[in-house]
């Protein structure tokens, strides 16, 4: 029966994906060079002379002699041209034998300007994508094929679902949880097809997200957080997304971000009060609860830190410059990004404390098949 429902699992979700990739976005029409062609370029050398250094800052137009290597124009060389802005997250530098990322505006077969975006990764990207999924499947056979179909299924959501809904101008908060509903239900039936191991998991999961959700509308206006504090967030509201409520985009993220962790810890009390269950048929299913939040609590330990430095990673350099720069501890702390990685971290940990008993409970009642009266069952 599960192989059956595992099977009616990744049938759906292969159905979901090709409709995704099909499905237009509505913003095709919005491409910045659709005028122009993208192509790659190999650099066959590069003229410096008019880079100018500051410090630390490099301005100035780095001049490229480059060959197509594909597109309308392959085989030919000509003159590009690599603008420079003095910012060293943006900006970038060739050399020769460098393969980048160029779009050529022309007229007809006249080459009017070629502009070097960037160095062009897309087939070192592609390659470690492949290693990553032939790994998995290699050590996880069916399981990590079904990781797979699970996590292109997720990355097309965001992309074509998601994403869409919020420049639409859909409210974040109730989108976000209608699109990580739908996720979380997904990839747990692809871990357990569609039995009750589902059904315990990820009910768990969803109560722990709707907290989490609760408390990120209330954190986030209670602590006077506006959604700006998101990277290029404001870049939206400059290109024409005015009405976008980025504060409320950012609550959402929170839950999006926490849904991951949240997930993880239902599917692990769920698979361990069900291999005691399998090893224990005549369990009952009051020691199969207190096996399970013997299993939540030991799990609720590890999973909350692993929400503390998921975060703390990515303000691994923000941490640097306040400790550089002598700031109190009371400043940082106070610190409205800070602010924000707190309510992260916090609003996501709740949701785990919320998901992993409940969770237990869930599994302890629908897993066992021994019958037993339900009077007492919470008494341990």
């Amino acid at each position: 029966m599960h192989k059956d429902t595992s099977t009616a699992a990744v049938a759906a979700s292969v159905v979901c994906i090709i409709i995704l990739l099909l499905l237009p976005t509505g913003f095709e029409g919005a491409l910045q060079f659709r005028d122009a062609v993208k192509c790659r370029v190999k650099v066959i050398s590069v003229d410096n002379s008019r880079l100018r250094d500051t410090g630390l800052i490099r301005y100035g137009q780095q001049v490229c002699t480059v060959r197509f290597i594909n597109g309308m124009f392959k085989g030919q060389t000509a003159e590009g041209w690599n603008m420079l802005n003095g910012s060293l997250e943006e900006d970038k530098l060739f050399v020769q034998g460098d393969t980048a990322q160029a779009v050529v505006h022309h007229n007809g077969s006249e080459i009017l300007s070629i502009n070097l975006i960037d160095h062009y990764r897309l087939s070192g990207e592609m390659i470690l994508a492949a290693a990553f999924a032939l790994f998995l499947i290699f050590f996880a056979r069916g399981v990590g094929a079904r990781a797979v179909v699970s996590f292109v299924l997720t990355v097309l959501v965001l992309w074509k679902l998601l994403v869409p809904l919020y420049l639409n101008g859909v409210d974040p908060v109730l989108a976000g949880l209608s699109i990580t509903a739908f996720l979380t239900f997904a990839i747990l039936a692809l871990v357990y097809g569609f039995d009750k191991r589902l059904l315990s998991s990820f009910s768990g999961t969803m109560l722990g997200i709707l907290l989490t959700a609760v408390l990120s509308v209330f954190c986030t206006k209670g602590f006077k957080i506006h959604g700006a504090i998101m990277a290029s967030s404001e870049s939206l509201l400059y290109a024409g997304f005015e009405t976008l409520n980025l504060t409320r985009i950012f609550m959402s993220s929170i839950c999006i971000g926490a849904s991951g962790a949240v997930m993880d810890l239902s599917v692990d009390i769920t698979s361990a009060v069900n291999e005691v269950v399998r090893n224990r048929p005549d369990i009952s299913r009051r020691e199969a609860v207190k096996s399970g939040m013997a299993v939540a609590r030991a799990a609720m330990g590890t999973m909350t830190t692993t929400l503390l430095l998921a975060y703390s990673g990515s303000s691994i350099a923000l941490l640097m410059t306040f400790m550089a720069q002598g700031t109190p501890v009371y400043n940082i702390l106070n610190y409205k990004r800070i602010a924000a990685e707190v309510i992260d971290i916090i609003g996501g940990s709740f949701g785990l404390v919320a998901a992993a008993p409940f969770t237990a409970l869930l599994a302890g009642l629908l897993l066992p098949k021994r019958k037993q009266a339900a009077c007492g069952l919470l008494l341990f």
